[in-house]
Order: structure tokens, then sequence, then C-alpha cells
């Protein structure tokens, strides 16, 4: 029998969830380390437990995140303001990645120069650009040359400029938008339709028309809840959940791992393809997040202070996201020229963290600068907004 999942009394006042942020704090500093391969703290992330990794975290709080920041404001009469800012965060999204791209190259660049290393020209997709240099500007600009460890921001961009579109079908019609997303995504991963590279062969690496259904998968669960709907949770759901994940641990840590499909299943069904999101990642990453919002002791985890420095992180996601991807890349530069053993990774990653700490709390500290309710407004919610987590830690019935 399945319990409904209720609001919490304690979550009906005016304070932050800063669950959310805690999670997509997480998320960006897995991502950080494993953007920097090679270190000893790259088997530790998330992605060494299952099938997903913290991209399918990061993109699924995005469709949590657009739907509490733009749910209650895409109705008649401001739906062309909210849209508009949906696609000026696409625009800022869309600039923030050329930054970081040009910047990026400029390091390897230099480094290939003054430290006469020019196989580091080689490395995450720049030698393109040396050959082809013309035709490759182009493909940046258009998205359509992305470097290596630097495409995550393109196929968010990508899915907020399709955000209004999304919000206004999976509001009006929830199951049908469902539908509609995940047929979209079978018939992108069988048939491998997804936006080109250019001028190089291929897709983008992650494929917009792919994770669009993860997206929408968290959209349409938080405006059900925000509407006053429930997730059930009951011990078998629970226990399904349970058993995936511990399934997918042992997987990929066995044999089993490697195998691009099985059974000669289309890859996105029977594989563990990244690029069109294979329905082996996708339930991962559903049944992990099942396990957080359906148990209370493992939620609670994640509930902190909104000046806990995880909550302050994760508040400030883009600037980190951003500067956590050019430490990364000066990370690389310095392990490839310079190996080290475990002292000298721990010293990368520590350093690198520690300044994406520094930067968040920065921007923290310049927002309450003059004394303004501005920093004290930005950090509470109405309670619709902080009770959808909430209402997902009923008891399952025993």
């Amino acid at each position: 029998m399945t319990t409904p999942v209720s609001p919490d009394r304690d979550l009906r006042v005016f304070e932050r969830d800063t669950r959310i942020d805690v999670l997509r704090a997480l998320a960006l500093l897995t991502i950080f380390v494993d953007h920097v391969p090679g270190t000893a703290f790259e088997t530790l992330t998330y992605k060494n437990f299952g099938f997903s990794d913290a991209a399918e975290a990061f993109v699924l709080i995005s469709g949590i995140s657009v739907a509490l920041a733009y749910g209650t404001k895409f109705r008649p009469g401001g739906r062309l303001l909210a849209t508009l800012k949906m696609w000026r965060r696409a625009g800022v999204l869309y600039v923030a990645h050329i930054v970081t791209t040009m910047v990026v190259m400029a390091l390897f660049c230099a480094v290939a120069v003054f430290a006469r290393r020019p196989e580091l020209l080689t490395l995450i997709n720049i030698e393109p650009l040396m050959k082809n240099t013309p035709q490759v500007l182009v493909g940046i600009v258009t998205l359509g040359h992305q470097l290596g460890y630097n495409n995550i921001l393109p196929v968010y961009a990508a899915l907020l400029l399709m955000a209004p579109a999304f919000v206004l079908f999976v509001s009006s019609r929830p199951v049908a938008a469902l539908v509609v997303s995940g047929t979209l995504w079978l018939v992108a991963g069988i048939w491998e339709i997804a936006p080109p590279n250019y001028p190089e062969p291929g897709f983008w690496f992650l494929n917009p028309l792919s994770w669009q259904f993860l997206f929408n998968i968290g959209l349409a669960a938080m405006l059900h809840v925000r509407r006053g709907g429930v997730i059930p949770v009951n011990r078998w759901l629970v226990g399904a959940a349970a058993t995936y994940v511990l399934a997918a641990l042992v997987w990929v840590h066995s044999p089993l791992w490697g195998q691009l499909t099985w059974f000669n299943l289309p890859v996105v069904i029977g594989g563990f393809d990244k690029t069109f999101l294979s329905l082996p990642r996708l339930l991962h990453i559903l049944a992990v997040s099942y396990l957080v919002v359906a148990l209370p002791t493992v939620s609670n985890l994640f509930r902190t202070s909104p000046d806990h420095p995880l909550a302050i992180l994760g508040k400030r996601s883009l600037p980190v996201f951003i500067a956590g991807t050019v430490i990364a890349m000066v990370a690389q530069v310095m392990t490839l020229i310079n190996p080290g053993g475990l002292v000298y990774d721990s010293l990368l990653i520590s350093a690198g963290i520690a300044m994406q700490f520094a930067l968040a709390f920065y921007l923290e500290w310049l927002s309450t600068i003059g004394g303004s309710g501005k920093a004290r407004t930005a950090q509470t919610v109405p309670a619709p907004v902080r009770a959808p987590l909430g209402t997902a830690m009923a008891r399952a019935n025993r």
C-alpha cells in the first residue's frame, strides 16, 4: 500500500530549503574532482558507485530549480516576462561558456609555448583549432566545437531555451508532456539524432534532445508537488530503488562493466552511453534521487542552515562552476607537466576546492554590502517553495 508524502508542519515557515543548494554544491565539487583525471580522488567520486555521474544530478537539479524559480510565474500575464528571464539566463550561460572556452584554450596554448610542451595542444579537443582555425572558431561560437570537460553549459543553455515550452506543457498536461519528452528521448537515442559538431564529425557530447527528459522529470515532479501533489512512497518502491542502486554498484566493479550494450538492444536501452543518456544511467539517477526524497534520514543529511559552506556554494552555482572548470584545467596542466603522488594530488584538489569556497563566500559577502535587506530576502522563499522537498519525506507503510 502506498503512503503519499505529506508536507511537514515545520516546512511551512518562510525559510529557504537548503537541501537543493547542498546537493547542487556536492554535484559541482564532484564535477571538479572528475575534471582532474588521474588523481586518487577521482576513484572516490559518485561515478564510481553506479551508472550515472554528477552530470545527471546537475541536470535533474536544474529541472527542479527551474520549477522553483519560474513555476508560479508562468501564468497568463506573466509568461512573457518569465520566458525572457529564462532566455536571458540561457544567454548568460552561453557567454560564460564562450569565455571559459577561450580562457582554457589560452591556458593550454600558453603552457605549450612557454613550457615547451606542444603535446598539450593535442588534448581536450584543442588540436582541430591548430589545424583548421577559421572553421573551428565558427564551431566554437555556434557550439559545434566543444572542448573536453567544457561541455555542460551548452546543454544547460539549450535546455533553458526550450524551458518555456517545457514549463507551459508540463503545467497544463504533465502526463502527456512526459510521454512526449520520453518519446523524444527514445527517438533521439535510437536514431542518434543530436546537434552536430562542426567542423569535426560527430555530435554534442551531451545531447539536449536526450537530456531534456531528465530535466523535464525534475521539472514535472517539482511542479506537481508545488501544486499540492504527493510523491508516493512505499516499501516496494524503496526496495526496488535500493536494489537497483546496489546492483549498479556491484556491476560497475565487475567484469560486466564496459560492455557497449546488452542483448543486442539499442545502446539507449541496453547500454551506458552518456551522450544519449542510456536507460540504465537514467534509471540510476532516478533511483538515487527517489531514495534521497523518500527516506527522511537520508534527506535530512542535506538539510543545513543557510550560512553553511555547502549551502552558500550551491547558491552561487554558476560563478563557482566557471571557476571550478578553469581551476580544474589548470590542475590538469600541472599534473601533466609535473605528475605527483598522493600528497601532490591532495594539494591540487584541496586548493581548488578551497578557491571555489572562497569565491562563494566572497560573492555572499558582496551581496550584504550596504546593509540592505536584499541579501536577507534572497535567503527566504515562500513556504510553497520550501515545502516540496519536505513533502517527499513521508514514511512508507510498515
